[in-house]
This record gives C-alpha cells, structure tokens and sequence, in this order.
C-alpha cells in the first residue's frame, strides 16, 4: 500500500435501526463494496432472526462476511479482523472503497485498534476455570478478574462466563493482564483511514416499538422453523456461541418446553432491546463519532453528504 492510508467507512449503530437499508443506499451512490460487521451474519441457516439481507438484497449488493461458517464453528474478533483485513484489501485493490456494516461493536473497536497477541486457548485451564466458577459462580470469577486485571473487569459484565473466562485464561497462560496486551497492539499503526457514521436513534421508546415490530414480523416468517432446523443438527447445541444469539437463545428454550411462545416472544424483544442499551453504551465511548438520527427523512442525504466532506471518498472510483 505504499504509505498511502485509504479510506474505509465505519457504518455502526444498534439493532433494528436501519443499517442495511442506508448502506445500500450509499453503494448507490458511491464506490462502495459492504463488509458485514455482525458475529450472527457469519453464520449459515441463520437468516431470519438475524435480519439477513434477502437473496434479492444480496444480488444487488453483495456483503462480505456473510455466510462464512457453520453455527456449530467458533467465530472470534480475532477471526473476525483476519477475515476483515483480506476484504478491506481485495476492495482496495479493485479501486472501490470498504463500506464496514453492523452492530458488533467489539469488532468495530477491535479493527480499529488492532489485535492484541493472545496465547492460545488452553483446554486443561479453561476446565479449571468452569469448574471454579461451578463451586463459587461467574460473579466471583469476575471479582478475581477486578483484582487482577481491573480495567478488563470494568469493560465485561458479571455474568459474561465467555469473556471473563478468556481474561482470566490470558492471565494464567502468559502472567500478563489481557488488557495491557490490548494497549500494546493500540499501537499498531492502521493502513487506512476511518469515516465513522453512528445511528443514534432519538427516540429510545421508538426504536424498542421497532424491534418488538421487527421480531414479531421474524415469527411470522418462521423463526421457528428455522430454530426447529437448528436444533436437528446432531453436533449443535443452546450452549454454542451462535445458539447464544437473541432470539435464537429464547426460540430454543421454548421449543425445548421451558417456557410458551408468548414468553419467548416477550424475552426475545427484552433481550434485544438490552442488547440495544449496550450497543449505545459502546457508541458513547466510540472516538470522533458523528450521530445521526436514523428516523428523519433525508438520512441517507445527509449521511453522504458527511462523507463527501471528509475529502477522503468521491462518487467516481478512486
């Protein structure tokens, strides 16, 4: 690349508020190829209670990143800028800008700050990792993790077993806390330069009434169905990160006889709304973020108009 630091645009925001819609309307004007920035979307047979594009959208759009592995395979931030980088790349080498897409906003962060040097998982201590957390539960885990590794602790919830399990595990492995090996890799200097766009919505209320909307028209279009094919693979279970997903967690549970379908349907929409408030809780903390408000009128007028202004992108290939 020559020095030269490209542009790549960061469209994020939460749930259901209307990310895919505008990143296709800026491919219409723009140069842009999408890369998908969802831990869901990487997933095959999960198209419904992710919100994935259509095949019709896909056509039409192409998005990166989507449909990349199995539920039952393990997907990571590491995996995630590996993947991410190659198509950043291969976008910039055929002349036309990355447009990065979505809601995970680990990945987001992680992307843009690079990826720390982490040991590898060890099986034998991440058994005496559960197995602690069996006798005295993940919210004393996590008040471990405060001793050793307090800014760490500050960044994952109490209950998080998968995060707080990983940390404490980088510690026991290299003695080192995992969030001065993520300093470290901060360093690293990025080959391009970032356009950050954040939906806001302003209406909290508003966008809860969408996602409820939205997760009640995923039923009626056989969410169902879907889980009911999920839990037929014989190799996957509740217990896989993507079976952990909202909506698809809850859909399992009711189908398996935990709870009725109203239940499922009213913890889904809660879930999804929490994921929501945390979503927004990581765009408060995200850097030099312009917010626009998803629900007026001329979004995708105004959006382009922010990039155009940076200088750094321009409708004809670059």
């Amino acid at each position: 690349m020559s020095g030269v630091r490209h542009p790549v645009i960061l469209l994020m925001g939460p749930t259901a508020c209307g990310k895919t819609d505008l990143a296709i309307r800026l491919c219409a004007d723009l140069p842009c190829d999408v890369v998908s920035v969802d831990s869901a979307m990487v997933y095959r047979g999960m198209d419904i209670g992710t919100a994935k594009p259509s095949p019709e959208v896909l056509s039409r759009c192409p998005h990166r990143l989507v449909d990349i592995c199995e539920p039952e395979d393990a997907y990571s931030a590491g995996r995630f800028v590996d993947d991410a980088t190659r198509e950043i790349d291969s976008i910039i080498q055929r002349g036309r800008v990355p447009l990065l897409v979505g809601g995970t906003m680990l990945y987001f962060r992680t992307l843009q700050r690079g990826m720390a040097s982490l040991p590898g998982a060890d099986p034998v201590i991440r058994r005496a990792i559960d197995e602690e957390a069996g006798r005295l539960g993940w919210p004393a885990m996590h008040h471990e993790l405060e001793r050793l590794d307090p800014e760490a602790a500050a960044r994952i919830r109490p209950n998080d077993r998968q995060r707080i399990q990983r940390a404490l595990e980088v510690i026991r492995i290299s003695g080192r806390p995992i969030s001065q090996l993520h300093a470290e890799a901060a360093g690293q200097q990025r080959p391009w330069r970032f356009v950050k766009v954040g939906l806001w919505p302003s209406d909290r209320a508003e966008l809860r009434e969408r996602i409820a909307q939205r997760f009640r028209a995923m039923m009626a279009s056989g969410l169902d169905r879907e889980v009911e094919a999920l839990m037929g693979r014989p190799e996957l279970t509740r217990e896989h990160a993507s079976m952990r997903a909202v909506g698809y967690r809850q859909v399992w549970a009711w189908l398996a006889g935990d709870y009725n379908r109203d239940e499922a349907i009213s913890r889904s929409v809660t879930a999804t709304a929490q994921l929501a408030k945390r979503q927004l809780t990581w765009l408060r903390r995200e850097e030099c973020l312009p917010r626009f408000d998803p629900t007026r009128g001329n979004l995708a007028a105004v959006v382009l108009e922010h990039i155009m202004k940076t200088g750094l992108v321009s409708r004809s290939l670059c």
